[in-house]
């Protein structure tokens, strides 16, 4: 890869000005979707590229998504000097100067890199493999991925459906349904808006090439202080079968059809059993429902509303502890794999300390590592966030995760 550091993790929200918007309206999912798994946004022109002592320093004029942690692609790099070619691909940022530049590190010569130059955010790399009218099917192009495919229908205003499908021949023909019509009919819910309007809300994507997260905050249509929401996920987890699980591909979805009251089965909330995959790690039988559990906290809880370890900072050391989470069929049942990625608390008091897009440097394990924040919540996104309705999930945004 072009950069000197990991950049298979990225991360995307609606904090970022270039971002797209979603809100209550037929396709604005979908327009998020495919501009992070596929597509990429933000892109512009240059106005220079230098390097100096390791550091690389892209200039624009106005504004631009990358944050500090984002994964930007940088191409039409065409002159410089020696071993300049090096510079086309994805770069992780790690400053930002002024108001109109990035930095980024490189092991590439001193100077002024010539050409077109454009920058956008690196989309996850996924392929959408069949599209219709508001309609459209996502695949990992990753050659280690398990291939299945997500099928999002985002004609509806404040919810789309969302079903996980083995194979496809076209938008509308599809085989080996996660969850299957009987655990679901028409697929799962994700959440949208909680009015069917085009007020933005807010939203958070974290993902690599072959699973992603998805937190939107539906309430903030109705009040700008409804910043809680709730998490969705698709893609392959970190399998346990050894030799590799070739059906370890999760979907998580709500049975509800209400924008504003999608709690039920989130990752960071065991109150579900809404992650299907596609088959057990035998590959025998059709869709298998699981749960997402902490190996640390109370498996009923919401990651920051859970009383396991007390309050948020610990009385003892002030400390900020974390657990992995896993997937299995049940309380009882050995895990299958862990969610990639993700991180969850079992503190009660978080929302106190952190929120929507705050940074955490980890330590002890994930020591190098920021995580980046989103507010769960285990009931609706109708009124104001407290710590009692309202926690925080971590998400690993440095990398890698497999």
């Amino acid at each position: 890869m072009a950069s000197v550091v990991d950049t298979t993790v990225k991360y995307f929200s609606s904090l970022m000005s270039g971002a797209p918007a979603l809100s209550g309206t037929v396709g604005s999912l979908l327009g998020v979707i495919r501009a992070c798994l596929k597509d990429g946004f933000d892109l512009k022109t240059l106005s220079s590229l230098t390097v100096a002592g390791g550091v690389a320093t892209a200039a624009f004029t106005g504004s631009h998504s990358a944050q500090i942690d984002s994964v930007v692609l940088i191409a039409g790099v065409t002159g410089g000097p020696s071993g300049w070619a090096g510079m086309n691909g994805e770069q992780k940022i790690t400053g930002k100067p002024g108001a109109a530049s990035v930095n980024f590190a490189t092991n590439l010569p001193d100077g002024t890199y010539t050409g077109t130059i454009t920058m956008k955010m690196a989309p996850l790399g996924f392929a959408e493999i069949f599209s219709g009218t508001n309609v459209a099917a996502f695949q990992s192009a990753d050659p280690a991925s398990t291939k299945m495919i997500l099928r999002l229908d985002d004609t509806g205003t404040t919810i789309a459906r969302v079903v996980g499908c083995e194979s496809m021949t076209d938008i509308n023909t599809y085989a080996g349904l996660f969850p299957t019509a009987l655990q679901m009919a028409g697929g799962g819910y994700w959440s949208k808006s909680n009015a069917a309007s085009a007020t933005a809300v807010q939203w958070m994507l974290i993902g690599d090439a072959r699973a992603f997260y998805l937190h939107v905050c539906p309430g903030v249509a109705s009040s700008a202080s409804f910043t809680q929401g709730f998490t969705r996920f698709f893609g392959d987890v970190a399998p346990f079968k050894p030799g590799g699980d070739a059906y370890a591909c999760a979907l998580n979805y709500s049975t509800s059809n209400n924008a504003s009251s999608q709690s039920d089965g989130q990752p960071e909330y065991n109150n579900g059993t809404q992650q299907a995959f596609p088959r057990s790690p035998s590959g025998l039988g059709s869709a298998l429902l699981n749960t997402c559990l902490p190996y640390t906290g109370n498996g009923a809880s919401t990651s920051g509303i859970d009383s396991y370890f007390g309050s948020f900072p610990s009385p003892i050391d002030g400390a900020l502890r974390l657990s992995k989470r896993y997937f299995a069929v049940n309380t009882s049942s050995p895990p299958r794999g862990d969610a990639p990625g993700l991180y969850s608390t079992p503190h009660t008091l978080a929302f106190d300390s952190f929120k929507f897009n705050d940074r955490v440097p980890g330590s002890g394990p994930l020591a190098g590592r920021n995580l980046i924040v989103v507010n769960t919540t285990n009931t609706n996104t109708t009124s104001v966030p407290s710590t009692s309705n309202t926690g925080a999930a971590f998400f690993d945004i440095t990398g890698p995760w497999r």
